[in-house]
């Protein structure tokens, strides 16, 4: 297997007394995609947050356990969160590109984490469209509201604001939720383009998209990691049954 670089270790989380994540462990590998799969509720995006500590935003929430990323436990109380989050970024269900230029989304991360010179902050910016094949579509009007896109453009558009800032991971919550099918397996196409330079973790009901798109799946259920495996595996011998009756639609 490739090199972890993320390790959770007995991670527990609870919304008040509420026990939303148990004793989960798992090791995540570079530059492959993992999917997390599993019936509404059972604390896949709970997850997906506790790695960039966006729970950290919710009132009540408390957590046990360890999270390692590249050996450093993130919750430890001298953590860094913006350097974090610049490492750790996020793409939500539904895109939400700042009410602001084409231009402008691309170049607030490098602004916002240090004063690059003009002809920098135009590097990043053909890098960051480059990557998530824009540039051509919106070179000529940078300047252009972001909000003019369409919805899967404006997705693309969050990952290369992301990008701009050079993170090492990329969550993605439901990323295609709001997307056609078609824009859907354009998106899926960049994703495999993207783990050449990054590690991806996916939430996805859907599960054809996760055999598609995924190197690993973990089967989440009731806030318990019931099985985690390469994705073939998963998908054709499950080891737990309740895995089985998911992926065969007996329940979810």
């Amino acid at each position: 297997m490739p090199e972890a670089i993320i390790i959770l270790r007995f991670l527990n989380l609870y919304y008040g007394s509420f026990h939303a994540l148990k004793d989960v462990n798992v090791a995540l590998s570079r530059q492959r995609i993992t999917a997390l799969i599993g019936p509404s509720g059972c604390g896949k995006s709970t997850l997906l947050r506790v790695l960039n500590r966006m729970n950290d935003l919710i009132d009540g929430v408390s957590i046990t356990g360890q999270v390692l990323i590249e050996g450093q436990d993130i919750y430890h109380k001298g953590t860094n969160l913006i350097q974090l989050r610049k490492k750790v970024g996020m793409v939500f269900q539904r895109p939400n590109p700042f009410p602001l230029s084409i231009y402008d989304n691309i170049v607030y991360g490098p602004r916002l984490h240090g004063r690059p010179s003009r002809a920098e902050l135009e590097a990043i910016l053909v890098r960051s469209l480059k990557a998530v094949h824009m540039w051509d579509e919106v070179k000529d009007r940078l300047q252009s509201p972001a909000l003019s896109l369409t919805e899967e453009q404006q997705q693309r558009l969050c990952i290369a604001r992301l990008l701009a800032v050079e993170p090492e991971i990329l969550l993605m919550d439901e990323p295609c939720s709001a997307l056609d099918p078609l824009a859907t397996l354009q998106l899926e196409e960049l994703m495999r383009e993207l783990i050449k330079d990054y590690t991806i973790i996916i939430v996805t009901h859907n599960m054809q998209q996760a055999a598609r798109v995924s190197d690993d799946t973990g089967f989440m259920l009731l806030g318990e990691l019931v099985e985690f495996a390469p994705t073939p595996q998963v998908f054709t011998r499950p080891s737990d049954r309740r895995t089985d009756d998911y992926i065969s639609g007996k329940y979810g």
